[in-house]
């Protein structure tokens, strides 16, 4: 469906479509009843691209993505980092893997500073429920033969600055702007047949969470298709009884 030829003819598919990104809005709470019913009437009566137009113009098309918003108070939002800043020492500041593995997990804090050794071994430092000691930390890794795997949580800023010899730092996660008042992620060092990567990831408890809104969202969304088959079985039964009564039939 375009703007460039109002004139056109729309066809059954068409007003369909319509009718399916009103009824998304219906269920996002972007729209109430009444403008849902006002609007669903005049895309079933639109006859033209211009008519069928002017109904979806303020609301985002099927599939598009949504602005950014926080996704939850623990996981991000300016009036949350600031009590995840702490101050003062962290909970471990450095962490070795010969031909083993260690791991920072859970809730701990992060020092201002944090050294990381991997040597035919590996690591993993998640930050997604630490605390931090300071607003910009720094973790130094050294990776021979061996990865150190770096897990933040949205929002939070991530710089890059290791070197790699026959090895490499991720710098995926590098540009993304931070949120109002997160800390900042600086990840530097040396990788020598080894590697340091970084990830974004939301915590489980999170992932359930939204998991289970879009579960309740898309139950949602047919008990609300259901009953406007209803009404719409309904009023074709009433405008049948109409046209009966009309005829002057018993």
């Amino acid at each position: 469906m375009t703007d460039d030829a109002p004139e056109l003819r729309a066809s059954d598919a068409d007003r369909e479509r319509v009718a399916e990104i009103l009824r998304d809005a219906l269920a996002e709470g972007r729209l109430d009843m009444g403008e849902f019913e006002e609007r669903l009437e005049a895309t079933y009566k639109a006859r033209t691209y211009g008519e069928l137009a002017p109904i979806t113009r303020d609301l985002p098309a099927a599939g598009a993505a949504a602005p950014a918003v926080p996704l939850s108070k623990e996981t991000a939002g300016e009036g949350s980092w600031p009590g995840r800043i702490t101050g003062g020492e962290g909970s471990s500041a450095w962490a070795v893997a010969v031909m083993s593995g260690f791991q920072r997990k859970g809730r701990w804090t992060m020092p201002k500073r944090f050294h990381c050794f991997a040597f035919w071994g590996g690591g993993e430092i998640d930050l997604r429920e630490a605390d931090f000691a300071d607003r910009e930390v720094e973790i130094n890794c050294v990776a021979i033969m061996g990865g150190v795997q770096v897990i933040v949580p949205p929002g939070v800023e991530v710089v890059v600055r290791g070197i790699g010899v026959m090895g490499g730092f991720d710098h995926s996660e590098e540009g993304v702007p931070p949120e109002p008042g997160a800390p900042r992620v600086v990840v530097t060092g040396f990788a020598f047949w080894g590697g340091v990567g970084v990830e974004r990831k939301l915590t489980r408890a999170e992932r359930l969470r939204l998991k289970d809104e879009r579960r309740q969202e898309r139950l949602d969304r047919r008990t609300e298709r259901r009953e406007l088959q209803s009404a719409r079985r309904e009023e074709r039964w009433a405008a049948r009884e109409r046209r009966r009564q009309g005829n002057g039939r018993p």
